[in-house]
């Protein structure tokens, strides 16, 4: 008979299946089994919902990011200015950005004007981050386009100031000021006109014609939008403009865009890109994952490790039957798959509760951090602190089968040791004192 067993017979999921039954007077062995099927039910569940948690919280900052930014941003040197002085403005702007917007690979290129200012409403104000673009650059950001928590039309901001035209706010700014559409705030600069007694401050009051959220709680609570034109105006950038921002059509590739772009601006000038700005912020999430993933998987090994608990317990239960089973012609290998098919049973079956378990937690995070919200009196998800207004979860199959893949391989390297120390052991020693 052992001669014609091949390996993993159908009597041997037989009997291993019969041996995790265990009778209520081997209760040892069926309490230690479920202990590790509990086990490697939670590591598992709690791994692949702490991935999929990491990679949407990974993409809802991506896409923030770029949804709201400029993927490169086009700069100039310092070079003399016609005052006499030096200057880091690009005159030929509107050249530039064609040159750049007809490359492979970018979807757009437009003139931008950014300062600060200090905007004011009564009694209150905000440091704002003033940002001059066109009209039609500010609708094709995908943060604006058709946002659903917009206040405003956003067409009216590419009126003129006089025909009732205005400028966009973030929500952040909006609820500090107390504003609505249709305010008129004030915005203060330090560097006005230039007079014989110095720069004298420059106050400009404007109408609020849209107020936006992007996502993220460091741009809806510093940024504002103003017409490309009055930027120019207010901030003393006549005829020039501060950079040029590009958006590509992959914003991931940038080693093979970046070098066309440069070509194309000229000497003098140099990039900036999304990934220099947000780079090591993205670095750290990456170093992070990792750290949680081997955190995460020295719990499934631990629970895991109760798989041989187990199995010892019930090698030493089931001595006389390996004895009887070794007597019929069983060789040690069909005992040590046994056994071995033992642990594994349990592993697959804990494996795939924790798979479930784990993509139906990742399928309803939002419900669940409302709940956990509500519990602990809103304080579970502090924008201004994690800068994202929610915690997504993507499920990645990659993440899943990586997941599924550590518990089943530390399930099945557990179960060795014990399967051997059964498929050694003497039937004549076995049966000795039966």
């Amino acid at each position: 008979m052992a001669g014609s067993t091949r390996p993993f017979a159908p009597f041997e999921f037989l009997i291993a299946w019969r041996y995790l039954r265990a009778r209520r007077a081997e209760g040892g062995v069926s309490v230690m089994t479920w202990i590790s099927l509990v086990g490697i039910t939670l590591g598992v569940m709690a791994l692949v919902a702490t991935l999929a948690v990491r990679a949407g919280f990974r993409d809802e900052l991506v896409r923030t990011i770029l949804g709201a930014n400029a993927h490169v941003t086009v700069f100039s040197e310092f070079h003399p200015s016609p005052d006499g002085g030096e200057t880091a403005t690009i005159a030929g702007y509107d050249a530039l950005a064609a040159r750049i917007a007809a490359l492979p690979g970018v979807l757009r290129a437009s003139p931008k004007i950014s300062g600060f200012g200090m905007l004011t409403y009564g009694d209150r104000s905000n440091v704002a981050e003033v940002y001059g673009v066109p009209v039609s650059e500010l609708k094709a950001l995908p943060t604006f386009r058709d946002a659903p928590k917009a206040l405003g039309n956003i067409d009216d901001f590419g009126k003129p100031v006089s025909a009732g035209g205005g400028i966009a706010i973030g929500a952040g700014i909006a609820r500090t000021l107390g504003v609505v559409p249709g305010d008129e705030v004030r915005l203060i600069s330090p560097n006005g006109a230039k007079t014989a007694f110095g720069t004298s401050p420059r106050v400009n009051a404007y109408r609020v014609v849209y107020i936006f959220s992007a996502g993220r709680a460091d741009i809806d609570d510093a940024r504002i939008y103003m017409p490309f034109a009055e930027a120019q105006s207010y901030f003393n950038r006549e005829g020039v403009a501060d950079e040029i921002a590009v958006f590509l059509k992959n914003p991931e590739d940038l080693a093979g865009v970046e070098p066309a772009i440069l070509a194309a601006a000229g000497e003098g000038h140099y990039l900036w890109t999304w990934k220099d700005a947000s780079g090591s912020y993205l670095n750290a999430l990456s170093i992070e994952d990792d750290v949680m993933f081997v955190i995460l998987s020295l719990i499934v090994l631990i629970a895991t490790m109760n798989i041989t608990s187990g199995l010892v317990m019930l090698v030493k239960n089931k001595g006389r039957d390996i004895g009887i089973l070794r007597t019929m012609g069983l060789s040690q290998g069909s005992i040590l798959r046994i056994f071995f098919l033992c642990g594994a049973f349990t592993g697959v079956i804990g494996t795939v509760c924790g798979v479930i378990l784990g993509c139906l937690i990742a399928w309803n995070i939002d419900p669940i951090m409302a709940s956990i919200n509500w519990l602990t009196g809103g304080g579970a998800w502090d924008p201004s602190i994690r800068g994202i207004y929610r915690l997504p979860a993507r499920l990645q199959p990659w993440d899943v089968s990586k997941a599924a893949a550590l518990a089943l391989v530390l399930s099945f390297i557990v179960t060795i040791l014990p399967a051997r120390r059964a498929a050694r052991m003497n039937p004549v020693e076995a049966l000795r004192y039966e």
